[in-house]
């Protein structure tokens, strides 16, 4: 992943993950690859691991994850967290270095589900990259992507009524329309990002034979204004549990999951059956 613009914005990553946005994603997508991953034992790529929260929540549930993170220093984090884990989790987990563009020692393999959660809009295609992953999944296994749609990075601005930034977004989807090229952006943390077009991933996702099987939204009603980015998690259980059965309802509804500040796409690889002789 040689070509991400991540590596800028590391810290201040690291530094978000207890802040209630994060927990919220972390939870959202939790709650909707249950609806999707086969039963433990399978076997799981998390491709942009980072620190290890998913690789760790699904090797506690029994799943073999290799958990890809081409970052050195990300990397580093994983791998201590990942000794820190209870055995019988941490002899679930393999932790490798390979990313998009340098697949390394998964290159080959194919996995029961294959996981790039919140690493397209840092790459320069997000089609390529898909493309690439699909690549490495089993007949019958999963894709799950999240990224952050065009449609998305146009209406943030304005449902935060910053008018200047939203017509600024404007002038940039239109451009990104007329060239056919990718809308670009700032992220909360203060990376260069870039956001997809969900008809073009379907497409590109079509191409390498997988199929959509369905897709949801993430942080909808949240981050409203500029200073719920760094809010901590409410003190109160109650609070957090009815945040998060709003947003998951939301989520999953038109037209309020396209406003997303992240989507949640879960694409299938067709099994094909052999014909009888």
């Amino acid at each position: 992943m040689s070509d991400s613009s991540f590596p800028v914005s590391r810290d201040a990553w690291l530094q978000s993950e207890a802040t209630l946005r994060v927990r919220l994603r972390q939870e959202l997508v939790r709650r909707q690859l249950e609806h999707h991953l086969s039963d433990p034992p399978s076997t799981v790529l998390d491709l942009g691991a980072g620190q290890g929260d998913k690789t760790l929540e699904l090797a506690d549930r029994g799943h073999q994850v290799v958990a890809a993170e081409p970052d050195g220093r990300m990397r580093a984090v994983l791998t201590e967290r990942v000794a820190s884990a209870p055995q019988s989790v941490s002899e679930r987990i393999t932790v490798s270095s390979a990313g998009f563009g340098s697949l390394g020692d998964v290159a080959g393999r194919t996995f029961d589900a294959v996981l790039a959660l919140g690493v397209l809009m840092y790459l320069p295609s997000g089609t390529a990259a898909l493309a690439e992953a699909a690549a490495l999944v089993a007949p019958g296994g999963t894709l799950a992507v999240a990224v952050r749609l065009d449609v998305s990075a146009v209406w943030r601005p304005a449902r935060r009524q910053d008018w200047t930034a939203a017509l600024a977004a404007f002038e940039q989807w239109d451009e990104a329309r007329a060239t056919g090229s990718d809308l670009r952006y700032t992220n909360e943390i203060g990376a260069p990002a870039r956001a997809d077009s969900f008809d073009r991933l379907v497409t590109a996702a079509a191409d390498a034979g997988l199929t959509l099987e369905e897709w949801y939204g993430i942080r909808i009603a949240y981050d409203l204004e500029e200073r719920s980015i760094d809010a901590p998690p409410p003190s109160d259980p109650a609070e957090f549990a009815a945040l998060v059965a709003v947003e998951e309802r939301l989520g999953a509804m038109d037209p309020y999951r396209s406003l997303g500040q992240l989507a949640h796409l879960v694409f299938r690889r067709r099994v094909v059956e052999s014909s009888a002789n």
